[in-house]
């Protein structure tokens, strides 16, 4: 289990270290087509920092693919409405490559504190 201790340190920072461990980069055994057997484990997830100020202003962008479907959120209300451990884990899966390994590479990720 690889262990990145999240306080003090940029959103984009732990989640890069965690997209890089989740695939298995760090191993002498590295394959790209599989998935690394390795959990990673983020703590302190609520301790994490944004740069500049993204706090008010980073926004997640949805689209349901209907005419008016996009839906918009920033930072602090998805903080406030699904916590801190949803922001984490949004930036990991966005770092991850889009196949059909991704939700199991997500599997191996736990965000605590």
């Amino acid at each position: 289990m690889i262990t990145i201790d999240a306080q003090d340190k940029t959103l984009g920072r732990v989640a890069s270290a965690a997209a890089k461990a989740l695939l298995g980069k760090h191993a002498a055994s590295f394959v790209k087509h599989l998935v690394a057997t390795e959990e990673v484990k983020i703590v302190n997830a609520s301790k994490v920092r944004l740069s500049g100020t993204k706090e008010k202003t980073k926004e997640y962008i949805r689209y349901s693919g209907y005419p008016g479907g996009q839906k918009m959120e920033r930072y602090d209300m998805l903080v406030s409405r699904r916590g801190h451990k949803e922001a984490i884990r949004r930036a990991v899966k966005g770092m991850l490559p889009k196949n059909r390994l991704q939700t199991k590479r997500l599997q191996n990720l736990i965000i605590e504190g």
